[in-house]
């Protein structure tokens, strides 16, 4: 957890853009932590840096913007900030949610809770302890306390810590579905109604599931979970409690069962999202509309967040970012080092253009999330090129 807590303290400086000093005696200098290794702001022109000048072209390009921590908890910490900058009452958040990094379901079931009227933000523990990133970040927010959830400053899930000195509410440990119905519970609540809609997603395939955790932060709408062929009583009794909604189960048959689907459509209506595979699973999800319901980025001017398909709990992390902001999907990266071909084929698709001025179009843009471990360098390069404005030849004059 020590590489975490370094690479949250250079996320979110470098997001709040305050390494141009503070005015303390005891601050390093921009020379100093060139010296370490860490693309700095405030560094002159004349000073040689130890890695890419000014974070660039890994930390941003033109059209991206990475949180490039080497885990979820790094990343989640340095998103919370991005969205949060805390400088003034107004950026604080009234609440965050505390999840155990060791439960991915948890997480995404409680990106829900990042949607009005809550919108807290998401923080992983290690169990009943807060990793260095986790405090540091708690410090830096000073949640205000979210009086639709009782005054709570943090939402705790499960078995997690307790920080001092904050009010906290609780939703106990459970199984999955018990644990994602409670969440849903508590957000119908705060929001004074249950949603029109629900996502059924696979408690078993997580690379699946991430999509749904940047559509529940930015609807409201609760992420509940089933077996592959057995769907939980306690999902049944939270889609029972929104009267007939309208379901979206995302994945296909092999995920969940065309079975499970004839189950649920005495609960409600009924219609599958889903792509044979994560990548196009994800696609699928950003492109689809229907009632109120889906992204239906199918033309350009939006918002992406990007993720590696093996980092389940980065999709919790980033959850904020499509919450707030330029509200972009996720879209999932399933190797680090390649774009996928259905992936680029839709970034194509969507990409803007213009045919006078740039300036009288619209823009793409995309958060990448982890190190390039996650997603390398030239992925993200790739991906700027992909976002880019392009002219479009209109065949006048």
């Amino acid at each position: 957890m020590r590489r975490a807590a370094a690479v949250l303290i250079l996320l979110s400086l470098l997001l709040s853009g305050c390494l141009g000093g503070n005015g303390s005696d005891d601050a390093p200098s921009p020379q100093e932590r060139a010296e370490q290794g860490t693309p700095v702001l405030g560094q002159s022109g004349d000073e040689e840096p130890a890695g890419p000048a000014l974070g660039f072209p890994v930390f941003a390009t033109k059209n991206t913007t990475r949180v490039g921590g080497a885990d979820p908890v790094a990343d989640a910490a340095a998103v919370a900030q991005a969205v949060y900058p805390s400088r003034s009452e107004d950026t604080r958040p009234s609440a965050v949610v505390l999840v155990d990094q060791d439960d991915w379901r948890a997480g995404i079931a409680a990106s829900q809770l990042a949607a009005p009227p809550l919108g807290a933000p998401i923080l992983f523990t290690e169990g009943d302890e807060l990793p260095p990133a986790t405090s540091d970040a708690l410090d830096k927010l000073r949640p205000s306390g979210a009086e639709q959830a009782g005054g709570a400053q943090v939402i705790r899930i499960g078995d997690v810590a307790k920080p001092d000195d904050l009010e906290t509410t609780d939703i106990p440990a459970g199984n999955p579905a018990a644990t994602a119905r409670a969440i849903d519970k508590l957000q119908a609540a705060a929001a004074r109604k249950p949603t029109p809609a629900v996502v059924v997603a696979s408690a078993d395939r997580p690379d699946f599931a991430m999509p749904a955790a940047g559509w529940a932060a930015k609807s409201g709408d609760p992420v509940l979970w089933t077996g592959r062929d057995a769907l939980p009583a306690e999902t049944k009794r939270a889609i029972e409690s929104h009267r007939k909604p309208k379901i979206y189960v995302l994945g296909p048959e092999d995920v969940v069962s065309a079975g499970v689907v004839e189950e649920l459509r005495k609960l409600g209506d009924v219609e599958r999202i889903s792509g044979p595979d994560p990548v196009t699973n994800a696609i699928a999800f950003s492109r689809f509309s229907a009632d109120g319901f889906g992204w239906g980025v199918t033309d350009p001017g939006h918002g992406f967040v990007f993720a590696s398909a093996r980092r389940t709990l980065d999709a919790a992390a980033a959850a904020p970012l499509s919450a707030a902001g330029k509200y972009g999907p996720l879209l999932l990266i399933s190797e680090a080092q390649a774009l996928p071909q259905a992936l680029q084929d839709y970034l194509l698709d969507v990409q803007p253009g213009y045919d006078k001025d740039p300036v009288r179009g619209v823009y793409n843009h995309g958060w990448l999330m982890g190190d390039e471990a996650a997603i390398s360098a030239d992925v993200q390069s790739r991906i700027d090129t992909l976002l880019e404005i392009q002219p479009v030849d209109t065949g006048g004059d």
